[in-house]
């Protein structure tokens, strides 16, 4: 269920290695100095020290944290497995599901056989007009087939929710991989194709069969494709609110009965929607009246099957693994199955297997800390904005105003989601998982029309990541980020505002990115920039899009400045808030004060750059570059530092070296 696309910090890092200051300066790089390439001298020998393992195609600090999160919820939850009469009715949903997806042996016995009254319930369907009730019941339990609908906070009215029907149904990772006409995205597509036919043979098809469902699939995809809004467009959220009445929809879209999907979906107390994009609606409808009925039910077929995959017996998961992790992304082995299951424990029962992760990882003196960090940030913020020389007086009152309506939300929920509805089986991997997607899509269809609940989550408490709602205006930590080396309560400020401190500033910063901007401090969409600031901020902003537009991602790809805007400008002002906030911390002489022979504002820079280290495949690399608004991690260092006159200083780097930017870019 789609809510909106809130601005995530991802890609995020992990363990570290700890000396009095955070940091082990024996281990930098020194074969190469930090004014050449500052992300190679910190992270260099961890590069070497740490190859990529054969069941990840990226290995960094971000991973390395979440695989120690993801032990540490391994050991609660095959405790909570060992079944007995004293669990509680948390521990006994979390312990069954994880018990059935860990039985292997049953699983592969069965075959397809779980998929079965899925896939029959598709052969049945004997009319185009009953395809809206099909696709309903399929949205119901999670299958991404055609499009997306559930609730988003209204853009003008951010207190409620409205229905929200979006773009889906595609099987490759974007759009454009179906479009590009280079070597390596066509042999994708080709491969694509023999992965969806060897799927098909899999159930039962003969290969002739197989090849001619694969065939229609891929067309079927690529006309929905045509129509779907390509990544960068979507970042401006104007260009994704077109609210419209039903009655308006059913005209852009007369071949498929809106009114029956919504009545079935279990949502047809409305009649006004957002409908993100409309050139992919009148795509649909045209797939739908061009297509046959036996071409649409082979596309709802392989969407089930494909999702489905992970949790059916081996020959399903190793073909699954074989396209989508070998040869898109590069890992050459399969995740051992405890952290898949792990995986999927947490992203269907994640706040009740939250509880105990929080009572183990994540004490009280930790979140009063991170208050404390937050505060100091905050605190930058609000210095900076009233400093800045491009930025008009009435633009920098709205801006302190959004700051100051800004809420925190720091671990976890103050108030736990009830799985309590939820039964969960023992020996029915496949089946817990739909009736748990089927129950979560109640509660967010029930949303619809709806107050918003501005503490509700929408990450788990164990993710490695945070994020910012521009619609909610809140900025949100959760435990599993709050670890080291991100956060150590232990360590003194440098290396925590190095870390977690340029994280909070980083997501405070997409409150005024390209697309933040956009939204009130109340968090609806609205225009409080004067014309001037406006365009200011948009010349500041187009000297990021060229800066990243000359990084080289991997062999002839390039970074996309347009789609990872966002996340650079907050890297930027990220960084640089988060010495400010630092700085605000020291007298001078604790500014000269030295710890591992490192001064505080070096502390911060290493701090910075080594919770990037990362390994990755060439093919990660490249999907990241074409799909991720993020950049890739040595140019998420490398590009911050060389625009901060800053470290310039501290490493005492010459005008002419490589990490100093002789036109350095700024907004915050």
């Amino acid at each position: 269920m789609r809510i909106w696309n809130f601005i995530a910090l991802g890609l995020l890092f992990a363990a570290s290695l700890f000396s009095q200051s955070g940091l082990t300066p024996d281990s930098f790089d020194k074969s190469v100095s930090p004014c050449t390439n500052f992300y190679q001298h910190a992270c260099g020998v961890w590069l070497q020290e740490n190859p990529l393992p054969g069941d990840q195609a990226r290995w960094g600090r971000f991973d390395q944290l979440n695989e120690n999160n993801q032990t540490i919820l391994r050991g609660i939850l095959e405790e909570a497995a060992k079944g007995g009469a004293g669990r509680t009715r948390v521990e006994q949903q979390i312990g069954d599901y994880y018990g059935a997806c860990m039985d292997e042996k049953s699983i592969n016995e069965k075959g397809a056989a779980p998929l079965q009254p899925e896939l029959a319930r598709i052969r049945e369907l004997n009319s185009k007009e009953s395809l809206p009730e099909l696709i309903a019941h399929l949205h119901r339990i999670s299958i991404d087939a055609m499009f997306r609908f559930g609730p988003m906070p209204d853009f003008k009215d951010s207190t409620v929710y409205m229905a929200d029907l979006d773009q889906g149904g595609l099987g490759l990772p974007d759009r454009d991989y179906y479009f590009r006409d280079d070597d390596k995205s066509k042999e994708q597509r080709g491969k694509y194709v023999q992965h969806i036919q060897r799927m098909f043979e899999l159930l039962g098809d003969s290969a002739g069969d197989a090849s001619a469902k694969a065939a229609s699939v891929m067309r079927i995809e690529t006309a929905l494709a045509e129509g779907s809004m390509e990544l960068v467009k979507r970042r401006d959220p104007e260009n994704v609110w077109h609210p419209m009445s039903v009655a308006e929809l059913e005209e852009l879209s007369p071949n498929f009965d809106w009114r029956a999907y919504f009545e079935r979906i279990g949502s047809s107390s409305f009649d006004r929607l957002n409908v993100d994009a409309p050139g992919f609606i009148e795509a649909l409808d045209a797939v739908v009246s061009g297509e046959s009925l036996a071409d649409l039910q082979t596309y709802l077929s392989w969407h089930l099957l494909t999702q489905s995959a992970p949790l059916l017996s081996e020959p399903f998961v190793n073909e699954d693994f074989g396209f989508y992790r070998q040869t898109l992304s590069g890992a050459k082995e399969q995740r051992p199955r405890w952290k898949r299951c792990v995986r999927l424990v947490d992203r269907d029962l994640g706040e009740a297997l939250g509880q105990a992760y929080v009572a183990k990882a994540f004490p009280p003196e930790s979140k009063a800390r991170m208050l404390e960090l937050v505060a100091g940030i905050e605190k930058a913020l609000g210095k900076d904005i009233e400093a800045l020389p491009w930025m008009t007086k009435a633009t920098k009152a709205k801006a302190m105003e959004k700051l100051h309506a800004v809420r925190n939300k720091i671990g976890y929920p103050d108030k736990w989601r009830d799985y309590s509805g939820l039964e969960i089986q023992p020996g029915d991997a496949l089946g817990n998982r739909m009736r748990a997607q089927d129950h979560e899509s109640a509660r967010q269809l029930a949303k619809i029309g709806g107050k918003v609940d501005g503490k509700e989550w929408y990450m788990t408490p164990p993710t490695v990541n945070a994020y910012y709602h521009p619609l909610e205006n809140t900025i949100n930590f959760p435990a599993g980020i709050l670890q080291p080396p991100f956060f150590d309560a232990n360590l003194d400020d440098a290396p925590n505002y190095g870390g977690i401190g340029a994280v909070i500033a980083h997501e405070l910063t997409h409150g005024f990115d390209d697309q933040g901007r956009k939204f009130a401090a109340n968090g609806n969409l609205e225009e409080w920039w004067t014309e001037d600031d406006a365009a200011n901020f948009e010349a500041k902003a187009k000297c990021f899009i060229d800066q990243y537009s000359e990084y080289t991602a991997v062999e002839e790809v390039k970074l996309n400045g347009e789609l990872t805007l966002g996340e650079n400008v907050a890297d930027n002002g990220g960084l640089r808030l988060a010495y400010m906030a630092l700085m605000d911390t020291l007298d001078g002489e604790g500014r000269a004060k030295k710890i591992d022979g490192l001064t505080p504002v070096q502390r911060l820079f290493y701090g910075w750059a080594r919770v990037w280290c990362q390994n990755s495949t060439n093919e990660m690399m490249r999907m990241q570059a074409q799909t991720d608004p993020h950049s890739l991690s040595e140019q998420r260092v490398n590009g911050v530092v060389s625009n901060m006159p800053e470290f310039r200083e501290a490493f005492s780097c010459k005008e002419t070296q490589p990490m100093v930017r002789e036109r350095a870019c700024k907004i915050w």
